[in-house]
């Protein structure tokens, strides 16, 4: 009989964490009826992270996605009015995307609902071990601490 692997448990119960808060954050869109996809609101909330309209290889880079992957959420939202192409001022080969009116409006209700899916994920902890979890998470997504003052990826 072979020992428990620990690294290998908290690997499969982190991948399940995810799988869940996925179900949890889609059920949550679904009731807000928005008839937007979860890879379609991650595109909003990326773009809602940039100052002017990006270009679509930003988008595709910031994303870890392929562009052709980018077009098609464009083309849906753009379809939905919640994004629109605008020409780039300074080079005209170059198309940007925009957030419209529609965008934001649905972008605000994104934001509500997956406060509301991580108020049901969180429920069963208490402030503390909230404060806890974050710190926890914090290191593994940063990697650990160089000791310079920021952390290696």
């Amino acid at each position: 009989m072979t020992a428990p692997d620990p690294d290998g448990l908290l690997a499969e119960q982190l991948l399940r964490l995810t799988r869940r808060v996925h179900r949890i954050q889609k059920r949550h869109l679904e009731h807000r009826d928005l008839g937007i996809t979860p890879a379609q609101s991650r595109l909003l909330r990326t773009l809602a992270h940039y100052g002017s309209p990006p270009r679509m290889a930003d988008l595709a880079e910031r994303l870890e996605v392929v562009p052709r992957a980018v077009t098609t959420l464009v083309d849906g939202l753009e379809t939905a009015g919640k994004v629109r192409r605008v020409p780039d001022p300074a080079n005209r080969r170059v198309t940007r995307i925009e957030l419209t009116d529609d965008g934001r409006a649905d972008l605000r209700e994104l934001h509500s609902a997956r406060r509301s899916a991580a108020e049901e994920i969180l429920a069963p902890l208490s402030e503390e071990q909230r404060t806890a979890l974050g710190g926890l998470l914090d290191t593994l997504i940063d990697g650990p601490d160089t000791g310079q003052g920021r952390r290696t990826t």
